[in-house]
């Protein structure tokens, strides 16, 4: 490991710490499917409604489990907050741009065997909306090879209420052909809505 990783460890687990009692009174939730989440480098691939939704799964996930999130280049700027997510090794996205260097950021990531935590939607979204999901995690998964692993949360979240977060089965994208990223991209999104459940 190197001493970059190590440092990105160290605040990691700092906000981690913090998160986690927040998480736990206002926010409980019942993983499912942990096991499922494999050694090495994997793509972890929620839905995603609200701002907490990162923590959510990095906390189930465990203590143990580092995860690089990408993130809005706009979270960059938030005092503090955005400060420390750089520390901990977030990948910040211009959205809507084809932003390059932080493609090659993840896939340096995952190629050095870290996990990366990735909304195929691209943004928040809510209630029945749909927005298709976005081809950059399917690109990112043929180049590394690393798994994807879906992962359902519901997007109705309430203070208090109980909520499932669901880890589904890993699997990879094999070599695919230009037009065939859209499809798969939409595959993923049918995945994750397939592991929904009511409790």
């Amino acid at each position: 490991m190197t001493k970059q990783q190590r440092a990105q460890r160290r605040w990691y687990h700092f906000l981690f710490a913090i998160a986690w009692p927040i998480v736990k009174i206002f926010y409980p939730n019942k993983a499912y499917g942990l096991e499922n989440v494999p050694e090495g480098p994997a793509i972890i691939c929620p839905l995603h409604s609200d701002l907490p939704d990162p923590f959510f799964v990095s906390i189930a996930m465990g203590w143990n489990t580092f995860c690089h999130h990408m993130a809005k280049h706009t979270t960059r700027q938030i005092p503090v907050f955005g400060w420390i997510m750089m520390k901990m090794g977030s990948i910040f996205v211009h959205r809507g741009e084809q932003d390059i260097e932080s493609y090659k950021a993840s896939v340096r990531a995952l190629q050095a065997g870290e996990k990366l935590m990735v909304f195929p939607e691209g943004t928040r979204v809510h209630g029945d909306d749909f927005i298709p999901a976005k081809s950059g995690v399917i690109r990112m998964a043929a180049m590394t090879h690393a798994p994807i692993v879906p992962v359902y949360m519901p997007r109705d979240k309430k203070i208090f209420r109980p909520f499932p977060l669901v880890f589904g089965e890993p699997y990879y994208i094999e070599k695919a052909g230009k037009g065939d990223y859209d499809r798969l991209a939409q595959e993923l999104l049918d995945k994750i809505w397939a592991l929904k459940r009511e409790k």
